[in-house]
């Protein structure tokens, strides 16, 4: 006579038990890691905006009216996700400050994101 195979509820509920334990300590890190890639993404975003932006006043004598002109006069290929925001819409257009005298209305751009970074900085001051 053969003996049936095959495993107990409580051997069951061990395994599960385990799966849920490693579960539990590996999902913070993956999205702190995933906060951590977005910033990274928006850093780098942000600079490279803000960079086009000095090298067409730089070579038009003046600032661009919106990001849109600065991707139609090739300086970026486009205007770039918000990685924070998922959305092309969500930036911040900054007019250059009253005392510099500059035509053009985007001097500098920020993230419309709201809330912290890990260092508790506000993405808005970035």
């Amino acid at each position: 006579m053969k003996q049936a195979r095959g495993f107990t509820l409580i051997e069951l509920i061990v395994v599960m038990a385990i799966v849920a334990l490693l579960a539990s300590i590996a999902a913070p890190r993956y999205f702190n890691s995933l906060q951590k890639s977005k910033e990274t993404a928006l850093l780098a975003s942000l600079a490279t905006m803000r960079d086009a932006i000095d090298q067409y006043a730089a070579d038009k004598g003046r600032y661009p009216e919106s990001l849109q002109e600065l991707a139609e006069a090739r300086y970026i290929r486009e205007v770039p996700e918000d990685p924070l925001t998922t959305s092309r819409e969500s930036w911040v257009e900054l007019p250059p400050p009253a005392d510099m005298q500059a035509t053009g209305r985007l001097w500098d751009v920020r993230s419309g994101a709201a809330g912290r970074s890990a260092d508790g900085r506000l993405y808005a001051d970035w």
